[in-house]
């Protein structure tokens, strides 16, 4: 049975989870979606274009070691989704942007209940901060194109595929915590709303 058609109000959120260069260093090791960035940049001329909200997600680690850390060239956004001087840059410390932030009183306050979700990674970032925003009963679509995550071992020792991490973080929050979905529906459904 066919989902039914994604319809987006003008106030949905285009929220961009810790796109930075830090994801790009060799010790994070096999990834999958070499495609979202572009998918993700795409997305963001596309709310450009149509004026809608922007939130683009900065993490400031404060693990010594971490590639995310203030200061170090990994810190810096990724140049595809670079964010415009007058755009909602919010930095965080812990996994989800909910925490330690004024996101949730910023979109209260923006009567914004519509969130669309990309960045990195899947399995971590992004799943807490979608599984948090679909508690606190926000509409979110996960563009399952537009995030992307690492290799890993599982807890049983076992070796999984980013694409295994990936899929199986997206079944763990598609229809309860958010709709998975492709960027191309989330372009359709704007140039629909667009019309």
């Amino acid at each position: 049975m066919p989902a039914n058609p994604i319809t987006l109000p003008e106030n949905a959120l285009l929220l961009l989870v810790d796109l930075q260069c830090a994801v790009d260093d060799p010790c994070w090791g096999e990834r999958n979606n070499p495609q979202a960035e572009q998918l993700a940049a795409r997305l963001l001329a596309l709310w450009r274009s149509q004026q809608r909200p922007i939130c683009h997600i900065r993490h400031d680690s404060q693990e010594a070691g971490s590639t995310y850390r203030p200061g170090q060239p990994g810190h810096a956004f990724k140049p595809q989704v670079l964010p415009k001087p007058d755009e909602w840059v919010l930095p965080k410390q812990t996994n989800s942007a909910f925490i330690g932030t004024d996101l949730h009183a910023q979109l209260q306050a923006a009567g914004c209940r519509t969130l669309v979700v990309a960045g990195v990674a899947t399995s971590n970032s992004v799943e807490a901060t979608v599984r948090m925003a679909g508690n606190l009963g926000y509409v979110v679509y996960l563009v399952e194109d537009g995030c992307f995550t690492f290799a890993r071992r599982d807890w049983a020792g076992r070796w999984r595929s980013a694409d295994d991490v990936h899929a199986m973080s997206l079944a763990n929050m598609d229809g309860e915590y958010c709709r998975v979905c492709l960027a191309a529906e989330i372009i359709s459904a704007c140039l629909q709303d667009a019309g």
